[in-house]
């Protein structure tokens, strides 16, 4: 079983919405509570780039792409980070990965599909 693991990807209209899940089911709970959280994608032929984090503290980033569309979260007691993504678009469409940082290593899903039609 993976430390990271994506869900809540799929084909979508543009203009409308999904939420991405990422569980780290074999984190203990007491003591997840991972320094940064941060949602990649990758769109075919194009490197990677960071979408949104959010540190411990709540402090949250996004790209200029997606600011005012998605909002990333995160539940500690539930192992689990969001990323609520709206009014998509075409050029949403990509591979979206989670990252965790402990501080010290850094924890990747596998990724799920992202698919915006327009």
């Amino acid at each position: 079983q993976a430390q990271v693991q994506e869900s809540g990807g799929g084909l979508v209209q543009g203009g409308g919405s999904l939420r991405l899940s990422c569980r780290a089911p074999r984190m203990i709970t007491s003591v997840y509570n991972p320094k940064t959280i941060s949602w990649y994608r990758q769109a075919p032929g194009k490197p990677r780039e960071l979408v949104a984090s959010i540190t411990s503290g709540r402090t949250t980033n996004y790209s200029d792409a997606v600011k005012g569309r998605f909002t990333i979260s995160r539940d500690n007691s539930r192992k689990t980070a969001y990323l609520q993504m709206n009014s998509l678009n075409s050029d949403d469409t990509g591979v979206y990965y989670c990252n965790l940082n402990d501080g010290a290593t850094d924890y990747w899903g596998q990724g799920t599909q992202v698919t915006v039609s327009s």
